[in-house]
């Protein structure tokens, strides 16, 4: 006999919206077991299997025995390579000690504001935005308060828009660089205003690695009192691996490793190791599916201009496409769900990044170049047959 006791759920549960890009994706795969083609430009995962040497080093660690817990801040040898990763890159110092590695970044996101949030406590975020960042802080009882980015300005967080939302419970300004879902690429210029704002910074640099045009900055270039979210999921190709890591002051480390030593113990030894020969091995590896991507990007924004929807801020990083489909409708899901049953092309609807992209779809071209012609067929003619084109 089935259990129909109602059980009462934390308030903050409730309060976690939906990440629509992975209601879409499970709905894909729904009419894919039906016998649908479907075609996913959905998901921000590279379609790239993982490199060789990395494969090989985590097939050799655990050989090895490599399977027990390591370091609660991370094995050395992969703190001691992003370090050094970050002098040869970007010609900043970082200890060894100020990096936690975890499994991903989305557990960091929340043990960090965790640590930088009291009840009540703001975190200002970029409206649009990635989807989680809003619930990770509502979650630590923190309040997200959102900072309007216009289409026309590129999507770029101004310094003198955030000054205006600054309060006495401001504790932190996010900012992503590429960003999702817009691909934008904060420059120099704009990120030393932004480091020289009375703040602390939090900067998600998971898409670093992946910027086509202009040159690539951290927020550690700038400032020594910034946060640096980063993982190996996008430029290695290692989603499943779930590998990632939080750069903090010094001051803030015995409370961050505190927590993460109670919350996820330690990431994968293995897979650590399997970070490690990323960072020696694959800087090849990554510049091949950098080519190809940027290959990817110059190939669809066309396409989809041809299409009617307008592409406002060209996409210098990451690996998506921000498309104004406003003249269609400003039901962004209601849209998405529409082509995904009708065409079998699988798109995030705008309004999963907040109210300032409702009205836009985000294409993912982390997909190939057949598929990607493919799709905007299957739209063209959905189009066509509506009348919208």
């Amino acid at each position: 006999m089935p259990d129909s006791t109602e059980i009462n759920l934390a308030q903050r549960v409730g309060e976690i919206s939906p990440f629509l890009a992975m209601e879409i994706m499970e709905r894909a795969r729904e009419l894919e077991r039906q016998g649908r083609s479907i075609i996913y430009l959905s998901i921000g995962e590279p379609d790239f299997p993982t490199p060789e040497p990395i494969v090989e080093a985590a097939r050799q660690a655990m050989l090895g025995g490599e399977t027990r817990y390591t370091h609660s801040l991370g094995r050395i040898e992969l703190r001691e390579a992003l370090a050094s990763h970050y002098q040869q890159r970007y010609g900043v110092d970082v200890s060894p000690d100020q990096i936690i590695v975890s499994s991903g970044t989305s557990p960091l996101m929340l043990l960090l504001f965790a640590a930088l949030c009291d009840p009540g406590d703001e975190v200002i975020l970029t409206d649009p935005g990635y989807a989680c960042y809003p619930n990770f802080v509502r979650f630590v009882g923190g309040h997200p308060v959102f900072l309007s980015t216009s289409p026309e300005q590129g999507f770029q967080p101004r310094a003198e828009n955030v000054s205006a939302l600054l309060s006495t419970r401001s504790r932190a300004l996010l900012i992503n660089s590429p960003a999702n879902p817009t691909g934008a690429v904060l420059d120099r210029e704009q990120l030393q205003s932004l480091a020289e704002l009375p703040i602390p910074l939090v900067s998600d640099e998971i898409y670093h690695g992946l910027t086509y045009e202009g040159e690539e900055h951290s927020i550690l270039e700038f400032t020594d009192r910034a946060f640096v979210l980063g993982g190996f999921s996008k430029a290695y190709a290692m989603t499943g691996w779930r590998l990632g890591y939080l750069i903090a002051p010094k001051s803030a480390m015995r409370a961050l490793q505190t927590f993460h030593q109670n919350v996820v113990i330690s990431a994968n030894s293995f897979v650590q190791l399997a970070g490690v020969a990323a960072l020696k091995q694959c800087a090849p590896h990554v510049a091949a599916m950098r080519t190809e991507y940027d290959r990817r990007r110059r190939h669809l924004i066309p396409h989809l201009e041809a299409l009617g929807l307008k592409v406002h801020a060209r996409p210098s990083g990451a690996f998506y496409v921000l498309a104004d489909a406003r003249h269609i409708s400003m039901d962004s899901l209601g849209l998405a769900k529409e082509i995904l049953e009708e065409t079998g092309v699988a798109l995030t609807p705008g309004i999963d990044f907040g109210p300032g992209a409702e009205g836009f779809l985000r294409f993912s071209y982390a997909n190939s170049l057949e598929n990607l012609d493919q799709a905007v067929d299957r739209i063209k003619r959905y189009f066509q047959s509506r009348g919208w084109l």
